[in-house]
């Protein structure tokens, strides 16, 4: 039989990891926190999420990444007016797009030739441009890595948390309505089923904040994410308010908390973020470059 793991080897020792697999654990291994914002509805506001809570952390001196694996509709670009950037690679390696103080951003929409280009891709070249973002990007120490993935429990999400490990938490988005939270309720049990925690529920579009008279009118209704939270045993992280100025900054192309400090919706995303710094102190800061 020789020395060798199988028969189709050609000669080759197949007993230990592949180069690769050793280059993609070594990036991860500098990673101090992963974050993967899921949904399995669209149109839950997930992207704006992802990019505030990306935002909220760096400002707060931590070191983040925010990584868009949304294939066929990447918005992280638009959304921090990066639309137009290309990364440079250098020796098979990429440099992600720097967004500020603590922020680099990678997306597929940096390496497609126009925003009109349409992607037509089955589950495994997925899995490749996936792999590809995590091991060959530069992403150096980071506190906190937040992977915005395109609704539903398809390639990309199952590609990343299989790629990431167990120790990916899912921060899940809903907006309160029955008709969302039936769809959101089965990332809850994938999550459960691929292995890795639930961080917590977000019901966004919870009430829309009047911006005359600052009443609240539950246009969705109400208490949706925060039942399926008691349903399910996962926390409830909290409620974000519908409001046009998150409509008018994701439009513009800036994280709604870079420019408001203040505010209900402001208020409300701070309060969910609170227990995700926490994160960070819990495992330390990293170390220096």
């Amino acid at each position: 039989m020789g020395d060798h793991a199988c028969g189709s080897c050609s000669g080759k020792d197949c007993s230990g990891p592949s180069e690769e697999e050793k280059i993609l654990q070594a990036n991860l291994a500098r990673i101090k926190n992963k974050i993967v914002v899921l949904s399995g509805k669209g149109g839950v506001g997930k992207s704006t999420v992802a990019v505030n809570l990306a935002q909220a952390l760096a400002m707060a001196g931590k070191k983040t990444g925010l990584l868009d694996v949304d294939v066929h509709g990447p918005s992280v670009p638009r959304l921090l007016s990066l639309s137009g950037e290309r990364p440079r690679v250098d020796a098979d390696r990429m440099e992600p797009i720097n967004a500020g103080p603590n922020l680099w951003v990678m997306s597929l929409g940096f390496l497609l030739p126009s925003n009109r280009e349409a992607v037509i891709w089955r589950g495994p070249v997925k899995m490749g441009m996936i792999k590809q973002f995590l091991r060959d990007v530069r992403w150096g120490d980071l506190d906190f890595l937040v992977v915005d993935c395109p609704p539903g429990t398809g390639d990309e999400p199952l590609s990343v948390l299989q790629l990431l490990g167990p120790e990916a938490k899912a921060l899940i988005v809903t907006t309160p309505q029955g008709v969302a939270v039936d769809d959101v309720r089965r990332s809850v049990t994938f999550c459960a089923d691929v292995g890795n925690p639930v961080l917590g529920i977000v019901e966004n579009m919870s009430g829309h904040i009047c911006s005359k008279c600052g009443e609240v009118d539950d246009v969705f209704g109400s208490g949706g994410g925060e039942a399926l939270a008691r349903e399910t045993g996962v926390p409830f992280l909290g409620r974000i308010p519908l409001d046009a100025e998150v409509v008018r900054a994701g439009d513009e192309g800036f994280a709604f908390l870079r420019v408001h400090q203040e505010g209900p919706t402001a208020q409300a995303m701070n309060r969910i973020i609170k227990p995700i710094l926490a994160m960070a102190e819990a495992s330390g800061e990293t170390g220096k470059e």
